[in-house]
């Protein structure tokens, strides 16, 4: 059976960087998500690697520094060729993945999620743009986490 891992990351404190939790805890409302780990943390570090493990997709969701703010980007992340740099305490998704592969053997499909923010100012709330982008990043994330035979239209 495919499993699914969900790691929405960032500072709940800091608006917009916060939608990496804003939109996991709202995923947890999704039936299709009822069996599907949800984590969230303030940032990615060496211990996830060992969450990786028996997992066949993760999806990362994340806020961005960008010009169009509420601007929804996917991309799909591979390991890092080397994974040295990896042992840290934050990592990238590709860093984290780098870690999952050497230490564990395990080389699970990923996605990042990520809208481009507005405001990364001291508040636990995020901005009009952002909130208006988080229906369409959970219908984006469903579609990819919902889709069996790996076929994904946006990559």
């Amino acid at each position: 059976m495919e499993r699914l891992l969900i790691i929405g990351y960032g500072n709940p404190l800091r608006g917009d960087d916060g939608i990496g939790w804003h939109v996991a805890e709202n995923l947890l409302h999704f039936a299709w998500a009822e069996d599907v780990p949800i984590l969230t943390r303030h940032q990615l570090t060496p211990e996830l690697a060992e969450r990786l493990v028996n997992v066949d997709r993760v999806i990362f969701i994340d806020a961005q520094v960008g010009v169009r703010p509420g601007e929804i980007q996917v991309q799909r992340v591979n390991a890092a060729a080397d994974s040295a740099f990896a042992f840290t305490h934050h990592l990238t998704p590709d860093a984290l993945l780098a870690a999952a592969r050497d230490l564990y053997g395990s080389s699970p499909d990923a996605r990042l999620f990520t809208v481009t923010g507005e405001s990364f100012a001291l508040q636990e709330t995020l901005s009009p743009t952002v909130k208006m982008a988080v229906p369409r990043l959970l219908s984006e994330i469903e579609q990819y986490a919902t889709n069996k035979d790996g076929l994904y239209a946006r990559i």
